[in-house]
């Protein structure tokens, strides 16, 4: 059975189920599938997005998975009150549909990050301190954070910046809080590893700023494993020995895309221009 990564959706639900379709039909019948994060917002039909990821998901006895995104965390919180919707979020939809408990029930037990044949899948990115053992636990606490009964409480406590350096000796939210920003929302680091949150850039930061893609960081500790990941669209497409980057813009007008994580064999669907760098058209 060949096995699919596929980059960030963001509502664009037609292209997704185009792409899907093509992955049948290269598969030859049924394929493992995964989602890099960001099934939803920004684009047209999120809901009708997540929906169809939902019902993929259960009906596909463990072949599909879909890993959570920042824009996926950003949804849970909103709907429970721990965040505040954004101008540029298209999620009214799932707020107000009559599945929306369920649509967010199998949305935060979604898993961080996965390790499948030797590739690590995350949404954004891993810190240098961490190889693909230490990412899977703990993508786990936090994963256990979010299906725990003090979810709510977490995700209140989930947002900003600090600290931006992982550090092993970090307890409680602090610590929790640093995992999530790895893994859903860092391109950018300091050579030491501490995640910047104000640039997004396509490869270094600002002149003299000293700032480096995450993964060219030295000493980066998942340089043994193929890490895949999205969240990066300014970046695009990116396949490297040891490195996928599939967010390629789906929802700015570029591609949707899916690699074939057997043979780096892409499948890419056109997709409209929803939408303009920095908010909707």
């Amino acid at each position: 059975m060949k096995t699919y990564a596929i980059g960030d959706l963001q509502g664009c639900a037609h292209e997704a189920q185009l792409l899907l379709d093509r992955i049948h039909e290269d598969a030859g019948g049924e394929a493992r599938i995964l989602f890099v994060g960001d099934l939803i917002n920004r684009g047209p039909d999120s809901l009708t997005a997540l929906r169809r990821m939902k019902a993929l998901s259960e009906s596909s006895n463990g072949r599909v998975e879909a890993l959570l995104g920042n824009h996926d965390l950003h949804l849970i919180a909103v709907a429970v009150g721990a965040q505040r919707v954004s101008r540029s979020d298209t999620l009214d939809e799932i707020l107000a549909a009559p599945d929306r408990d369920e649509l967010i029930a199998w949305l935060r037990r979604r898993p961080l990050a996965m390790f499948v044949d030797a590739h690590l899948l995350v949404h954004a990115g891993v810190p240098p301190q961490w190889d693909a053992a230490q990412t899977m636990a703990l993508a786990g606490e936090v994963e256990a954070a979010l299906r725990g009964e003090g979810w709510i409480d977490f995700l209140r406590e989930m947002y900003g910046n600090q600290p931006a350096r992982w550090d092993d000796g970090l307890t409680g939210m602090a610590r929790l809080r640093c995992i999530v920003n790895a893994l859903t929302r860092m391109r950018l680091c300091a050579p030491d590893g501490s995640m910047d949150f104000e640039h997004k850039e396509s490869g270094t930061g600002p002149e003299g700023s000293g700032l480096l893609p995450w993964f060219v960081l030295p000493q980066r500790r998942t340089a043994d494993v193929t890490v895949v990941f999205g969240h990066w669209s300014a970046l695009g497409l990116v396949l490297r020995p040891n490195l996928v980057g599939l967010d390629s813009g789906c929802v700015w007008g570029g591609k949707l895309t899916a690699v074939c994580l057997d043979d780096r064999s892409l499948l890419q669907v056109d997709c409209p221009e929803y939408q303009e760098h920095g908010g909707k058209k």
